[in-house]
């Protein structure tokens, strides 16, 4: 067992529920996010007593500062970070039909969000002895598999994936690798119900990420526990 602790955004449910199970499974602390109190109370009473609920929502600055500023407080260090919260704004819609609005509200969650998580939490990762942070992307953020259609949702994952490159190579100097995933199509809210994997499924690489894969690995796409292309 371990004694780590690690941060997930939109931990409340699916993805980032799986995920805060498998790694409290391993003796981690799991601090919990969710948009509202209530619902990151709720998951972290489900979850079990090692779990920390915490109010963020990764699309405003202000709180992700509260947020942090209030956990600083609390913790002395954290181990890992996981950037999982995310929307999908924009099923069915066009690229030429698509919206600023919709462009923004997307990259603001699932792209800058991240990058400002990284900031925010980076005092207490540089604590910890080889940080890890994972951000879970899609394959819908891959070149190759860019389309016509989901235009803001594949564009702030291709954003979060040149985000992860980018990062590893300013948090190298520090000790802290950063890498991108793909969880594949996961029965969620989100994905809905004809997905053909479930949420543990899903959550599999990322708790890989965290808690076996080597140190040396950083600035990479992973999928089922093999590096894929960007």
């Amino acid at each position: 067992m371990t004694n780590k602790r690690v941060l997930i955004t939109g931990g409340n449910r699916g993805i980032g529920f799986a995920i805060a199970q498998g790694l409290l499974a391993q003796g981690y602390e799991a601090i919990v996010t969710a948009r509202s109190l209530d619902s990151a109370n709720k998951a972290a009473e489900r979850l079990g007593n090692k779990a920390i609920p915490l109010e963020l929502d990764v699309s405003d600055d202000l709180s992700i500062e509260k947020a942090i500023a209030i956990l600083s407080e609390r913790i002395d260090r954290l181990d890992v970070l996981i950037n999982n919260a995310g929307i999908y704004p924009d099923r069915k819609v066009d690229s030429l039909g698509i919206s600023r609005e919709l462009l923004n509200a997307a990259m603001q969650t699932n792209a800058f969000g991240a990058i400002r998580m990284v900031q925010a939490c980076l005092p207490l990762l540089e604590k910890s002895t080889g940080a890890r942070v994972i951000n879970v992307s899609s394959g819908m953020g891959e070149m190759d598999s860019l389309t016509t259609t989901a235009t803001s949702y594949s564009l702030s994952k291709l954003a979060l994936n040149g985000a992860t490159v980018m990062l590893s190579h300013s948090l190298k100097a520090k000790n802290i690798v950063i890498n991108a995933m793909c969880p594949g199509w996961v029965r969620t809210d989100m994905g809905g119900s004809s997905a053909d994997r479930s949420p543990e499924q899903g959550a599999d690489t990322a708790i890989w990420l965290a808690t076996e894969a080597s140190h040396r690995e950083t600035g990479k796409f992973w999928r089922d526990r093999k590096v894929i292309s960007f």
